[in-house]
C-alpha cells in the first residue's frame, strides 16, 4: 500500500532516533557501511516467459494478464506503487479487458513476488527494467498502440523513462497520484538523519503506522491490502533513501517528457500533497498533458469507492486521447494550482 507521504515526511522522529543511535555507531565503527550501488546492464536478452519476464541479467519478473476476448485495441503495461505489487491493478486491467485493451501488470523489483522483496534494486534498474518490457510487448504485439500506466511510484518511474536520454516510443502513458516530492521540500534535519540513517542502519525499518494517514475511502479494499502477504508493511531505510531519490528524478525529468500524457489526482490525496503535484504540472509541457482532478478521490484512485469513474476516464482516454473524459472532471491546473509554486 502505498504510504509515501506518512512514512517519508510523517517519520521524523523515528528516523531521527535511528540517525542518533547511527552516528554513535559510526564514531566507534569509525567506518560508515558501503552504500548499496545499482547492478549493471546484463548480457542476457530479455524474453517473455509465460506469466513471468526474464531481464538481462537474468532476474525473472512476475507479470499479471487482463486478456479481452478479442483482438485487444491497445495494450497497457501497469507499473505499481510503493510496497504494492502487480495485482494494484486487478480492477483497472479487468474493466480495460471489457474495454478491448490488454493490460499487462509486473511486480517490480524488490516488490510482490519479484526477488529480495523490501530491498531496494535502484531506480535506474526500475527505469531499464520498464523499457525492456515495453519493447518485450511491442515486439508481443506488433502494430497495436502501447500505453504506460503508472500508479504512485510507477508514474515516477514512468517520468523517468519517459524524460530520460532515449525516451521509447509509446502512445501515451496514464500518471495516477505521481509520487514526486523532491528533497528541497524536506527539512534538512529529516535529509541528514535519513541518509545517516540509510548507510549506517540500511536494515532497519519504519512503518507509517499511527499516522493517521488515508491513503483510500475503501476501507474493504484496505483491509484486505492489510491480509496480503506480498504488499510490504515495513519500510527499511535504504529503500526509503532510494524512493526519495527516485521521486527527486521524476520531477526532474518532468520538463523533457514529450508523451501524450494523463493526470489523475485526488482532492483529498494525503500521501503526495498537493504542492508536489502542481510544481510537477508547471514542469511537465502543457500541450502534451491533460488533468483530471477528482474531487472525491483519493491516493488509491482506482481502487477508491468512486475509482470506476477514474478507470472510466483512463479507458476513455487511451480509446481517444482528445474526447472529452467521462467524469468531467478535467479542468485546468490554475483551479486548483493558483499559483506556480517555487522549485
Amino acid at each position: 500500500m502505498n504510504r509515501l507521504r506518512g512514512i517519508v515526511n510523517s517519520q521524523v522522529w523515528e528516523v531521527c532516533r535511528i540517525g542518533l543511535l547511527a552516528a554513535l555507531l559510526l564514531l566507534v565503527a569509525g567506518c560508515a557501511a558501503r552504500p548499496v550501488t545499482e547492478p549493471g546492464p546484463g548480457l542476457l536478452p530479455a524474453r517473455l516467459d509465460g506469466g513471468t519476464a526474464r531481464m538481462d541479467d537474468g532476474i525473472r519478473l512476475p507479470l499479471h494478464h487482463w486478456v479481452p476476448a478479442g483482438r485487444p485495441l491497445a495494450v497497457v503495461l501497469a507499473l505499481h506503487g510503493f510496497n504494492d505489487y502487480g495485482n494494484a491493478f486487478a480492477g483497472v486491467g479487468a474493466y480495460l479487458a471489457g474495454q478491448g485493451i490488454l493490460t499487462v501488470a509486473v511486480d517490480q523489483r524488490g516488490f510482490g513476488a519479484a526477488p529480495d522483496p523490501g530491498r531496494w534494486a535502484g531506480g535506474g534498474r526500475m527505469v531499464a527494467d520498464a523499457a525492456r518490457l515495453l519493447g518485450l510487448l511491442r515486439t508481443r504485439y506488433p502494430g497495436l498502440p502501447l500505453f504506460l500506466l503508472g500508479e504512485s511510484m510507477g508514474a515516477a518511474v514512468a517520468l523517468e523513462l519517459l524524460g530520460g536520454p532515449e525516451p521509447p516510443p509509446v502512445a501515451g502513458a496514464i500518471l495516477v497520484a505521481p509520487a514526486v516530492w523532491d528533497r528541497g521540500a524536506a527539512t534538512p534535519l529529516l535529509r541528514l538523519t535519513l541518509e545517516l540513517s540509510a548507510r549506517i542502519c540500511p536494515g532497519c525499518t519504519a512503518t507509517g503506522e499511527g499516522l493517521g494517514i488515508h491513503a483510500s475511502d475503501n476501507l474493504e479494499m484496505l483491509r484486505a491490502l492489510g491480509r496480503d502477504p506480498l504488499v510490504a508493511k515495513a519500510t527499511r531505510l535504504d529503500t526509503l533513501r532510494g524512493l526519495v531519490a527516485l521521486m527527486d528524478g521524476a520531477l526532474g525529468a518532468a520538463d523533457r517528457v514529450r508523451a501524450p500524457l494523463l493526470v489523475q489526482y485526488g482532492a483529498h490525496d494525503q500521501v503526495i500533497p498537493r504542492p508536489a503535484l502542481c510544481r510537477l504540472l508547471a514542469r511537465l509541457p502543457a500541450q502534451s498533458r491533460r488533468v483530471a482532478f477528482y474531487t472525491r478521490g483519493y491516493h488509491m484512485l482506482t481502487r477508491d469507492l468512486e475509482g470506476g469513474r477514474v478507470r472510466r476516464d483512463l479507458a476513455a482516454w487511451i480509446r481517444d486521447s482528445d474526447a472529452p473524459l467521462p467524469s468531467g472532471e478535467e479542468r485546468p491546473s490554475a483551479a486548483w494550482c493558483p499559483a506556480p509554486p517555487a522549485d
